[in-house]
């Protein structure tokens, strides 16, 4: 018997306690061959999750609205008429760099949403998800069409 009160295994066993223990913890040998996580996958293969798609999306930096990304010097935003080839519109557009721009560049530009001719500039877009389905050129999206040819006759 033993003198401890609950009769835990624990760090102050002996050798010999542990001896006379049975070994749950001992595995099966592995098989020899490819690795287990291969021999877990079916023979179809990994599947692939049906995941949300993403785009890149270049939109106006006065009102929010997409743009096309090849932005000419004058271009201009159709809904709210804000120039695009401007600084706050590009990519290096930073308020906490030297002169509000992260390359390095001669002189401050100034305003930033007004119109310039830098030759560094670069249109800044961002990933978006595709939340939205798609939409037929008629209006009808893609699972109303599928829906209504369901229950044709």
């Amino acid at each position: 018997m033993s003198e401890r009160k609950y009769r835990q295994h624990g760090y102050q066993d002996d050798d010999r306690d542990r001896a006379r223990q049975p070994d749950r913890d001992r595995r099966p040998p592995q098989e020899p061959g490819a690795p287990a996580a291969t021999r877990r996958l079916s023979s179809e293969g990994a599947r692939n999750p049906n995941l949300m798609g993403f785009h890149e999306v270049v939109k106006c930096a006065g009102c929010g609205a997409p743009v096309e990304p090849d932005i000419l010097s004058r271009s201009t935003c159709a809904r709210c008429g804000q120039a695009l080839h401007a600084c706050a519109q590009c990519a290096h557009f930073n308020t906490s760099a030297t002169f509000e721009c992260t390359r390095t560049i001669p002189a401050r530009i100034s305003p930033k949403d007004a119109a310039n001719d830098c030759t560094l500039f670069a249109v800044r877009a961002s990933w978006e998800r595709e939340t939205s389905s798609k939409v037929a050129p008629s209006g009808v999206s893609s699972a109303q069409k599928a829906f209504d040819d369901l229950f044709k006759l």
